[in-house]
């Protein structure tokens, strides 16, 4: 009941956007605007600034970077014994590869292991959104009919504020610029806005999916990669990462978390295969109810 209470609180909010957007019709569009280029990038910066730099971020990221490779390729396997065409294949994979760590995850983080866990699952929110904007483009673009090359994907990642608001952080830590205390509090109070803003967007997206009739095999196989596969690939991962055990616990509870809502933005984008992207993302979120209790138990 315990780990339960630890999600509740999560999906408490999700609720609160899902029943608010039911209701009042929210321009889904311009709040989530809001939070990825005046709320996230602050919260980036205060996280990047404030948490000194060493080795960890180092081992993140290559870590983050193998899982996903490791995704790509299995989820590749599986659709070709699956025998699927190649949109079915791109949502696959950007449907199995990219969990929700930003409107679902840090905030978890944040419940089951505090604020030093939260900071951590921030700096993978940020490599998960540089992966997503780069290869998530990619993979989009080869099952789509709206096609994008090397330079589309570039460019979509240049204009990425929360990008810019790390960048910033590990800068002025770098060069040690110090910050007044109320300025810092300023730049935190505005990055700890984002927290419950992109959890309400998270449950406006989810009232606006339309369950629909699809095959099994494909719903199937995304939630299975998306929720056992990859935690356990992380597991796996874990055992050789020189790093901290909170650190080894948020990245193998980031790697259970359900689809991630910015692949459907992705599939929406490049027409491949949306209303199954969404389907997945309501179907694995539901579920997670039920396994990121499970996996926290576990850790």
């Amino acid at each position: 009941m315990e780990l339960l209470l630890i999600v509740l609180p999560a999906f408490l909010i999700f609720t609160a956007g899902f029943i608010g957007q039911k209701v009042l019709k929210f321009d889904i569009k311009s709040i989530s605007k809001l939070s990825l280029y005046l709320l996230l990038p602050f919260l980036t910066f205060d996280t990047f600034y404030t948490n000194q730099l060493n080795a960890d971020y180092f081992y993140m990221f290559v870590f983050t970077v193998l899982l996903t490779v490791l995704l790509v390729g299995i989820t590749f396997l599986t659709g070709k014994l699956l025998k699927v065409d190649r949109p079915h294949m791109s949502a696959l994979q950007i449907g199995s590869i990219f969990p929700n760590s930003g409107n679902y995850g840090a905030p978890v983080a944040l419940f089951a292991f505090g604020s030093l866990a939260f900071d951590y699952a921030i700096i993978i929110m940020v490599i998960h959104a540089f992966l997503i904007n780069s290869l998530g483009i990619f993979l989009a673009s080869l099952g789509g009919d709206t096609s994008t090359g090397m330079k589309g994907a570039f460019i979509r990642l240049i204009r990425m504020p929360v990008m810019y608001g790390a960048i910033l952080g590990i800068l002025f830590q770098i060069l040690n610029i110090p910050l007044p205390s109320t300025i810092i509090g300023g730049i935190s109070m505005v990055g700890d806005a984002s927290i419950p803003i992109v959890m309400l967007i998270l449950g406006m997206q989810l009232a606006e999916i339309k369950p629909q009739k699809f095959n099994l095999k494909y719903v199937s196989s995304i939630t299975i990669l998306r929720m056992v596969v990859s935690p356990l690939l992380a597991l796996a991962l874990v055992q050789i990462m020189p790093v901290s055990d909170i650190i080894k616990n948020v990245f193998i509870l980031l790697a259970a978390m359900p689809v991630a809502a910015n692949t459907t933005m992705l599939a929406v984008q490049f027409d491949c295969k949306p209303d199954l992207i969404s389907f997945t993302t309501l179907v694995t979120t539901l579920l997670s109810l039920i396994s990121i209790p499970f996996v926290i138990f576990l850790l």
